[in-house]
């Protein structure tokens, strides 16, 4: 089957990879997505155990479309809806880009759900109601040069929320660009790992669970686990592969947070338990200048405030000149990696970045910023 997976925009070439270890093929990437062919094995695969995307689209049908009209025609013959939307069914449809005369998106997608329950009425007298939040289908159409591409969503939310984040910082990092960036920095688990300003301790989270082997969708519910073609003894078979993933007497090195606010410590510390890797991490309510760091060199991943939602740019220069001056003399031979959205501020930090990746940030413009400090 072809699928789609949604990405955070820089991390294309991360999320390929990723799909690529899991068994997807004629892997393509376009902004903020990945485009691939699975079977159904690795279709489940890639919902168990990918951390990156932000949904998957399983694309059921392309055909023209510039119109009120052909969208409508194209709609009802695009699938066997008699099948997978049943009149006890609900359904959500979602609509991006736009063609022809078809550039409002709430416009389209009430022409989708008119084609669908048009159809139901002509079949069965009744038809599905619509259900915004928790739907058991979720129709997605995308516009583009003519065309619709009619795809279903495996989930009715986003798919980097992990369950373990109840409680959230000020401006919290999405889970799955924090993986993203954690594999960005090849960190691996031999190193000391430590993100001065840890805020709801996301970067220390995804990377305890990738050294943990813990599969990110495997307490997740899919709407494919109602679909007509769910093979339940292949998704079992699947899920068994993932849990056997989990290394629960593996040793990580020292996983540490520093987060001055003890409000935002305490949240931390309550996702941590939650994930279950309390043992794991460890977090220290104190600002960065309080960091003793360990004689044999490591990584430093952080995110901290650069303005845009946190932070006076006065304040946050004289930040990013103690961090920087902080760093230079006591973690030397250490890796600095810096999420930044403000290339003014990173300027202060008074060191040469050697390597720069482009990645978006809740509709930020960022850097992801390597240093190798002396």
């Amino acid at each position: 089957m072809n699928l789609l997976a949604v990405l955070p925009q820089g991390l294309e070439e991360a999320g390929s990879v990723e799909l690529k270890n899991l068994g997807a093929t004629s892997v393509s990437s376009s902004r903020g997505s990945v485009r691939c062919k699975v079977d159904l094995a690795c279709f489940y695969r890639l919902h168990l155990q990918a951390r990156l995307p932000f949904r998957f689209l399983r694309e059921i049908s392309q055909f023209p479309c510039i119109n009120q009209e052909s969208l409508y025609t194209g709609v009802q013959n695009a699938f066997d809806w008699s099948k997978w939307l049943k009149p006890s069914t609900s359904f959500r449809v979602d609509v991006t880009g736009k063609t022809g005369d078809l550039n409002h998106s709430h416009f389209t997608a009430l022409q989708v759900k008119n084609a669908l329950v048009d159809l139901q009425r002509s079949i069965w007298g009744k038809r599905s109601d619509i259900n915004l939040h928790c739907p058991a289908l979720c129709i997605h159409l995308h516009l583009f040069s003519g065309y619709g591409i009619l795809s279903l969503d495996t989930s009715a939310t986003s798919l980097h929320r992990r369950g373990y984040r109840a409680a959230m910082g000020i401006a919290p990092l999405k889970e799955n660009i924090a993986a993203g960036l954690i594999k960005l920095s090849n960190w691996n688990d031999s190193l000391t790992l430590l993100d001065p300003f840890c805020g709801s301790a996301t970067f220390l989270l995804e990377a305890a669970s990738i050294s943990r082997g813990i599969a990110s969708g495997l307490n997740r519910e899919f709407l494919f686990q109602t679909w007509p073609d769910f093979d339940k003894s292949l998704w079992i078979n699947e899920r068994s592969i993932a849990k056997t993933l989990f290394l629960p007497q593996k040793k990580l090195p020292r996983i540490v947070g520093y987060e001055e606010n003890l409000q935002i410590a305490n949240q931390a510390k309550d996702n941590i338990l939650s994930a279950g890797l309390n043992k794991d991490i460890e977090i220290i309510s104190a600002d960065f200048t309080k960091i003793r760091f360990p004689q044999l060199p490591g990584v430093i991943v952080c995110n901290p405030p650069y303005g845009k939602r946190i932070g006076k740019f006065n304040d946050l220069k004289t930040l990013y000149q103690e961090f920087g001056q902080f760093l230079k003399e006591y973690a030397s031979g250490w890796d600095l990696w810096l999420l930044n959205g403000n290339a003014k501020l990173s300027n202060f930090l008074g060191m040469k970045c050697s390597r720069r990746f482009p990645v978006s940030n809740g509709g930020i413009d960022c850097r992801w910023l390597h240093y190798k400090i002396h």
